[in-house]
């Protein structure tokens, strides 16, 4: 009896230690998997940095080697010998919460609520890059083409790129294309828009896309993001045409008229489109730019339609900090018109700026002759397969214009 008891001690002994070993072994495994992930995704974080930081990297190589000296981030110089870091869009994340201290504003409460989310976030003015294309202001750039477009409207961009926003280059003068885009609305096909537009993007390379969701209101949003991010990643660049996704645009005239005006010395200031002045707040509720009197009691500024207008690059650098100094405003043409007022720069009207077609009767034949087409600057409002079959009668070698036609 007393050597089964001591079989059994053993064999209790035995399982102990097995069991001691056994746990051992275990924790040790789950350190080891836990300092493997911790590695792994270290290795992600390192390679998105990699790319992240190569993919801007060649947005300006004229900060190393190009100048002896300049000022630091503390405002002490730099030696040439030191190489800085290339500037970045900084907007990593979306934090932006609603002001709730204006919920319990008296005066909300007596405007339409289409305009109360637009009114409680109008603070949030910077949002993260989905997509980010820095190398297109790589070099010198005579002009960029920036065109408003969204995810859904892939037939437009398809017809701007074959025709008005193709990248070439004329006598030595670079042309470069970007579209501006947000996101889609948090329904069922989101994820699915959201995969096309980055599959879209690995096609072309020439898609700008914020984290803020395209509405009529987020036009706005457009515009300061842009400006920000032209601010950062283009030195370089001499004119910036900008339009909608839904116009015609003859680029061998602004071309023309870029080098005509060469010599003007108020290029600096170039703002040209088609000019709206003594315009004031809409405020029939059924109107698409309807705006309560809460949000603006005023005339509104001299301002351009924002279907398309040209400036000058150092107009643009002094927009982004004028911009900043603006509260938001719904209507995107309005407020870019209260940047420029801010610093004293009118916009100027051109003649072969149309934003509102050749004629404003929409049944004219003026406005589907080719001609007018071939001597203008801008046509808004075209369909994508109007574009397409406009721009080869223009370009084709049957056109016959008895005159130049001047309007």
């Amino acid at each position: 009896m007393e050597c089964v008891f001591r079989k059994r001690r053993i064999l209790k002994t035995c399982i102990s230690l097995s069991l001691f070993f056994l746990t051992l072994l275990t924790i040790h495994k789950l350190k080891f998997l836990e300092e493997g992930a911790k590695g792994s995704s270290l290795v992600f974080h390192s390679r998105f940095s990699s790319e992240w930081w190569s993919s801007e990297n060649r947005s300006d190589n004229r900060i190393s080697g190009h100048q002896e000296s300049r000022k630091g981030d503390s405002g002490h110089s730099v030696s040439g010998g030191t190489r800085l870091p290339p500037p970045r869009w900084d907007i990593n994340e979306s934090k932006c919460t609603e002001n709730i201290a204006l919920k319990r504003q008296p005066w909300l409460r007596n405007v339409d609520s289409r305009f109360h989310q637009f009114i409680l976030y109008r603070h949030c003015r910077y949002f993260p890059l989905l997509l980010n294309h820095p190398e297109k202001c790589q070099g010198n750039i005579h002009l960029l083409i920036v065109v408003k477009s969204i995810i859904e409207q892939h037939d437009r961009r398809d017809a701007v790129r074959k025709t008005w926003g193709k990248e070439i280059e004329v006598g030595g003068k670079k042309i470069r294309r970007l579209f501006l885009l947000g996101t889609t609305s948090l329904g069922k096909d989101h994820w699915n828009l959201q995969r096309l537009i980055e599959q879209e993007d690995q096609i072309y390379g020439d898609i700008l896309q914020w984290d803020f969701m395209d509405t009529f209101f987020n036009l706005t949003l457009k515009e300061v993001n842009f400006l920000k991010w032209f601010h950062i990643y283009c030195p370089n660049v001499e004119f910036i045409f900008k339009g909608d996704d839904d116009i015609f645009t003859n680029t061998e005239n602004v071309l023309d008229f870029l080098d005509f005006k060469k010599d003007d010395p108020l290029l600096p200031n170039l703002f040209v489109g088609d000019i709206i002045s003594r315009a004031a707040p809409i405020r029939n509720k059924q109107s698409k730019y309807y705006i309560p009197r809460e949000l603006h009691d005023k005339p509104y500024p001299i301002y351009a339609g924002g279907g398309g207008f040209l400036m000058a690059s150092d107009l643009a650098r002094r927009l982004h900090p004028a911009s900043e100094k603006i509260q938001l405003f719904p209507i995107d043409d309005v407020f870019l018109g209260m940047c420029l007022h801010s610093i004293g720069v009118p916009p100027k009207a051109h003649s072969g700026f149309r934003t509102f077609g050749i004629s404003k009767r929409r049944t004219s034949v003026m406005n589907k002759d080719p001609c007018f087409y071939k001597n203008l600057l801008v046509v808004h409002k075209m369909t994508s397969e109007g574009l397409l079959n406009m721009w080869d009668v223009v370009h084709g070698p049957n056109i016959t214009c008895a005159k130049s036609v001047h309007l």
